[in-house]
């Protein structure tokens, strides 16, 4: 089954995250991609992710292909015009690669080439608005597509953003302009996650499009505090930065932390899935998928 088949036989889902390598070379790629292989139903692949020169998320995605793990392509704003951006997406689909995530994408000034002009023609609702017209048959320019794609179209939400009323309305707009599946940013606040579920749910949005709330195992107190600190729209219950601050087995410690997160994740109304992005920690994937029984529930 494809993850579209996964998602209308509304089986749970469990999607994991790759950052490419700075290399021209797939053999990290691929070394990574084995963690995720049987233990998860797709796998997104970074776009550049932090601003930063990578392998490419298409080439990238065409490799975990031919590995037989089924991708799901990243694709911001930041580095392509419509021009690009239209043209990517038909090589990408020329190449059997069936889902795309649209993002902005990390401003370049986050990045280590900071003087890089950033492109910006289309923002992330218009890039899906883009996606899903072309899967229609048409172009931008108008123009009609011999053969159109058939990407199952994915996109991000950041629930502990401010304001946070904003983030309910720009979901709405991207439900509207044919987003299938979404993504969240990593969920450390289960308060302030619950809460915006609860309006998701009131604005009927979670019938009209799959939520998969975003789950980071953290294997140092370092990089729970580097996301509290340095990441635009991180929300994190102090508990957990006590807990891994104490702890003298961390990467124990995360592993148990994200385990709670998800169980508490699999009660909230509304929650088709989860996303589990390792930053680093790719063997991890397959220990927590295990352990926390979430293989194979519908």
């Amino acid at each position: 089954m494809t993850l579209r088949d996964k998602l209308a036989s509304k089986k749970f889902i469990i999607c994991g995250e790759i950052g490419p390598p700075r290399s021209a070379s797939s053999k990290a790629l691929i070394k990574k991609s084995r963690h995720f292989k049987d233990a998860v139903d797709a796998v997104n692949i970074t776009d550049n992710q932090t601003a930063t020169v990578r392998l490419s998320s298409i080439a990238s995605a065409k490799i975990l292909l031919d590995e037989g793990i089924e991708p799901i392509m990243q694709m911001t704003c930041r580095d392509r015009n419509r021009l690009a951006i239209q043209s990517d997406l038909l090589g990408a689909a020329a190449l059997g690669i069936q889902n795309v995530l649209c993002l902005t994408g990390d401003h370049q000034k986050f990045g280590d080439q900071p003087e890089a002009k950033g492109v910006f023609d289309l923002d992330s609702v218009q890039l899906i608005a883009t996606v899903d017209q072309m899967n229609k048959g048409q172009l931008l320019s108008g123009k009609n597509l011999k053969v159109p794609p058939n990407f199952l179209i994915g996109a991000a939400a950041n629930p502990f953003a401010e304001p946070f009323e904003m983030r309910l309305i720009r979901l709405q707009k991207k439900v509207t302009a044919g987003a299938n599946f979404i993504q969240t940013q990593p969920v450390f606040d289960l308060d302030l996650f619950l809460r915006w579920m609860e309006g998701v749910v009131k604005m009927d949005l979670h019938e009209e499009v799959a939520i998969l709330a975003g789950v980071m195992p953290i294997a140092s107190v370092k990089t729970l505090e580097f996301l509290n600190s340095s990441v635009p729209g991180i929300r994190i219950d102090k508990a957990y930065l006590r807990r891994m601050n104490d702890t003298s087995d961390p990467e124990s410690e995360g592993l148990q932390i994200a385990l709670e997160i998800i169980a508490e994740l699999r009660q909230i109304t509304g929650v088709r899935g989860i996303h589990i992005m390792p930053t680093g920690w790719e063997s991890i994937t397959p220990i927590l998928v295990r352990e926390s029984g979430i293989r194979g529930l519908s």
